[in-house]
């Protein structure tokens, strides 16, 4: 179930950082919440996640799933670069991620 909770936690990261990003374009309440509510549900289900996951593998995969997820939103609703060395090392990410994942 751990798991599960990391995943959930790595889409509140990803709709945060969605938040931020619609708080850079506009202040109003919609984007404030978005924000925190992304943030809450990411560190609630993280916590949830550390107490079957060590704490290393858990945070290492959380920001993973983040990291790669917030790129692909910015590549695909934003405009932002699909250059390949991009791709490349969003996927060394991703490896690393499942790296943990296997060896835990």
């Amino acid at each position: 179930m751990g798991w599960i909770y990391l995943i959930f936690a790595g889409i509140g990261e990803v709709v945060g950082v969605a938040g931020m990003n619609r708080v850079n374009r506009q202040k109003d309440w919609k984007s404030y919440a978005i924000l925190v509510v992304g943030f809450l549900v990411s560190f609630g289900f993280l916590t949830l996640a550390m107490e079957s996951i060590a704490m290393s593998t858990a945070y290492a995969v959380w920001t993973g799933i983040g990291t790669v997820g917030s790129v692909l939103l910015g590549m695909l609703f934003y405009g932002e670069s699909k250059e390949w060395r991009r791709l490349l090392y969003m996927s060394m990410v991703l490896a690393a991620a499942v790296g943990l994942k296997l060896i835990s």
